[in-house]
């Protein structure tokens, strides 16, 4: 049984060595190359001073991103059937052929933005 076990362990210890990952650093920098500029009079010249300083940047090479998690489903089905309804009660005969669509999608995006979308 012991030598069942450890047949098992060595033959996917290689799998959990891909799964390793490389460690990352925790502080990204760039170099950014700056001058200033000194003012001078007519007997002392002015002159520019250039450097380099190190700033630090995101490590991932990206700004960061917001994520908007905001659902708007319900929204957009109470305001489809609300839209539509009113489509419907507001038009005329073979008017209701657009009315009705018409009153659904304006609805769905008055629905949407009304439930945080």
């Amino acid at each position: 049984m012991k030598f069942f076990f450890f047949a098992i362990l060595f033959l996917f210890s290689p799998l959990l060595h891909l799964n390793a990952s490389t460690p990352r650093s925790t502080k990204c920098t760039r170099t950014e190359y700056r001058e200033e500029y000194f003012p001078g009079t007519k007997s002392s010249p002015g002159y520019v001073r250039n450097y380099e300083i190190d700033v630090e940047i995101p490590c991932d090479g990206k700004k960061a991103e917001q994520i908007d998690d905001n659902d708007c489903t319900d929204g957009k089905i109470a305001g489809a059937l609300l839209g539509g309804g009113a489509g419907a009660a507001m038009s005329r005969g073979k008017g209701r052929w657009w009315a009705v669509p018409l009153g659904a999608v304006v609805g769905s995006k008055i629905g949407c933005d009304a439930a945080g979308g």
